[in-house]
């Protein structure tokens, strides 16, 4: 069973705060990402994910597009050459961190959390499998976790998931905020991102 800190409102609370305070100091950028994306290539400015939520349950995940719309909907770390698909900005936006930002949204309705596993896509079945068989498929995904800031795109996913799986058995608040903190240095480096 997942700690208590998982199950009870303190988590959702703080994620509702901090994400209703962060797009209304960041609703300036995110207006300017928008219309960057908007003029830079054509097609909608966000780009909305089929993703795999708490429980196996499927949402939509909204990011600013960052890749052209004829990009096949898979991981890129499966994708021949990811590069080629990029809009003009699209590595811009991935090296900051600023195509996760519609993300926020997410987390107020509550599909997502700050901190969690990362959503995986509906076909990454691999990793599906994998979370499952440990229990990871039980939590919210988070716009950050534990994996993220500790290799990133970088890892195989056995690793991903055990470290999904250690995120599991040790949540905390403090562990939370560690995360968070780790994660904000790691966007500002643009740490473990290869695309």
């Amino acid at each position: 069973m997942a700690p208590r800190y998982s199950m009870n409102n303190a988590k959702r609370s703080f994620d509702i705060l901090v994400a209703g305070l962060a797009l209304i100091a960041l609703s300036p950028v995110l207006l300017a990402t928008a219309l960057a994306v908007r003029f830079t290539s054509s097609g909608p400015i966000l780009y909305w994910s089929k993703r795999v939520g708490a429980h196996s349950r499927l949402f939509s995940m909204p990011k600013f597009r960052s890749m052209r719309v004829d990009t096949p909907a898979l991981a890129t770390h499966l994708l021949t050459r990811p590069e080629q698909y990029l809009t003009p900005i699209g590595s811009l936006l991935r090296k900051t961190s600023l195509d996760e930002l519609p993300q926020l949204w997410s987390i107020l309705k509550g599909d997502m959390s700050l901190v969690g596993p990362r959503p995986a896509l509906f076909n990454q079945d691999d990793l599906m499998e994998q979370r499952r068989r440990v229990g990871v498929d039980r939590l919210v995904p988070g716009l950050t976790g534990w994996a993220q800031i500790n290799g990133r795109d970088e890892i195989p996913i056995p690793q991903k998931v055990a470290l999904d799986a250690y995120y599991l058995t040790h949540q905390s608040f403090l562990l939370d905020l560690r995360i968070l903190l780790r994660t904000a240095l790691q966007v500002v480096r643009r740490d473990g991102i290869s695309h």
